[in-house]
């Protein structure tokens, strides 16, 4: 996700897309930890997009 579309979430869909983002890698590290996965680089890209999820969040939350 880019930072544009990130901003122009409200704050209820940003703790959504949160939640889903922090789901899928930790699914992606478990599948990755069984069998090897086809594009590693998934599971670094589901870490980041959370973590900007969470730094906008916490921002709207300070302000």
């Amino acid at each position: 996700m880019k930072q544009s579309e990130i901003i122009e979430l409200s704050v209820e869909e940003l703790k959504e897309k949160m939640a889903q983002f922090k789901k899928q890698h930790a699914d992606l590290k478990m599948a990755h930890s069984v069998t090897p996965l086809e594009n590693p680089l998934q599971i670094r890209k589901a870490r980041r997009t959370a973590a900007k999820l969470a730094t906008e969040l916490t921002k709207r939350e300070n302000q």
